[in-house]
């Protein structure tokens, strides 16, 4: 089984691959490192695996490069791939997400960027059109930034009906259309936003992302600025579901197990007034469920026992399409993990490296 392996950084893409069932990893030398790499995308539709990267260069600014050699080579066009019309009176700022279509589309991708849009590429991820019924949307001029930015970072498209597909940004909340990108409604129902006054509101949660689950694309999971929940009726209500996590229910990542249902996978972490932001206790671990976030396991065999004094992002973990199935997750401090049995025990797969953004991860052979 041949994987490869995307980890984008905060200086520079490193391609990692592994030909012997993920026990050992060849990892390459940065390419564009003077750059973030906040969004990778690994599009193996086709015969030939494509890797695409959202890349922001503080001199050049960002665009989005696209590789058919596993990274041997990159198109990096004269014109900008992804650009906002001008009449939006907006500029781009980074790219957050990218998200290849179902098969029903092979040619489409989209991509998620900041100041919060979405983008439809019909050619493979090579120019991009913005899709203006949500950029129209008027709720969108009241998103505010999050920590992190004002940035649209999980797209959803449904596995079955393209023209079904779910979004989600920080400052903002999820919001869904039925009719192609057309309409777009919020739907977070029961997601709390502890800072904003009164009741739940219908949007302007900080989101943090949200997976479908393997068999049910109406059963979505949802890691919350502050709790994790779950929707069995596609979005129109979310349930809290962290009552088995540490105390600590914030954090950036939730993963959903691409073939069994009710399987996930998070990382908990402490965050105060002083934004702590670190594991409970110091505790290096990844919390899976698999009974849809009724019970929660900590798993940590092989990883540090030392006090861990680093997070994991909202992109920074993944799932391969690989059976059994690999997890991943890389970290500020510039680790990377594997697990080849579903979280069950864990490899370093590289460590000392810059602060990691996002991980794919894809059987490419």
């Amino acid at each position: 089984m041949d994987v490869l392996l995307g980890i984008g950084t905060r200086k520079g893409l490193f391609l990692a691959r592994s030909r012997d069932g993920r026990k050992t990893w060849e990892v390459s030398p940065p390419q564009f490192p003077v750059a973030d790499v906040k969004a990778l995308a690994i599009d193996t539709r086709s015969g030939t695996p494509r890797v695409l990267a959202g890349v922001l260069n503080s001199h050049f600014g960002p665009t989005m490069v696209v590789s058919d050699d596993l990274g041997q080579t990159w198109s990096e066009p004269d014109d900008a791939p992804l650009a906002f019309p001008d009449d939006t009176d907006a500029a781009l700022q980074g790219v957050w997400q990218i998200k290849p279509a179902t098969e029903a589309e092979p040619d489409v991708v989209y991509a998620g960027v900041e100041p919060s849009a979405l983008f439809r590429s019909e050619d493979g991820g090579r120019n991009f059109e913005l899709v203006r019924g949500l950029w129209d949307h008027p709720h969108r001029t009241q998103w505010q930034p999050g920590g992190g930015g004002l940035a649209l970072h999980t797209i959803l498209p449904h596995p079955a009906d393209t023209q079904r597909m779910a979004v989600a940004m920080s400052t903002g909340g999820v919001y869904q259309t039925t009719d192609g990108g057309e309409s777009w409604r919020p739907t977070n129902k029961g997601v709390t936003a502890d800072f904003m006054p009164g009741e739940l509101p219908e949007w302007g949660q900080c989101v943090h992302k949200v997976a479908l689950d393997a068999a049910d694309p109406d059963t979505m999971y949802l890691q919350n600025h502050g709790g994790v929940f779950r929707s069995t009726d596609a979005g129109k209500r979310w349930q809290s579901i962290d009552g088995g996590l540490p105390p600590s229910n914030f954090g950036f990542p939730i993963v959903a197990h691409p073939r069994r249902p009710g399987v996930i996978y998070t990382f908990p972490l402490v965050a105060d007034m002083d934004r702590f932001r670190f594991p409970p206790d110091a505790k290096c671990a990844v919390y899976r469920s698999e009974d849809g976030g009724q019970t929660w396991s900590a798993l940590s065999d092989g990883l540090p026992e030392v006090p861990f004094w680093a997070a994991v992002m909202r992109d920074a973990m993944c799932a391969d399409d690989a059976d059994p199935t690999g997890i991943y997750f890389g970290t500020r401090n510039g680790e990377v993990y594997c697990s080849a049995d579903e979280g069950d025990h864990w490899r370093l797969v590289a460590d000392k490296l810059p602060d990691v953004l996002c991980v794919r991860a894809a059987v490419i052979g």
